[in-house]
């Protein structure tokens, strides 16, 4: 349980509610009074993002860990191989 922290949060419904409810994000410190986003900007926001699924920055991180497991791999052979012959 974490005690003493005031934060501010968008609470999002989800429009198809067969897996979630709802979305919750929480704002950066400052983010409202600092950059003069409006209400209606925050709530379009938050929408956009859920109806994105973030599959662009998804897509991209279930290619690099086979790619870095087969780097590894790769690696591990050349080190075996090199350790073999000496």
């Amino acid at each position: 349980m974490v005690k003493g922290i005031s934060r501010q949060v968008i609470v999002v419904q989800s429009p198809d509610p067969k897996l979630f409810e709802q979305a919750i994000f929480i704002l950066k410190e400052g983010a409202i009074e600092a950059g003069g986003v409006t209400d209606q900007q925050l709530l379009s926001e938050a929408n956009r993002l859920i109806r994105s699924g973030r599959a662009e920055k998804m897509g991209l991180r279930r290619i690099s860990g086979p790619i870095w497991a087969c780097a590894g791999a790769l690696l591990t052979g050349v080190a075996w191989v090199i350790c073999a012959l000496i």
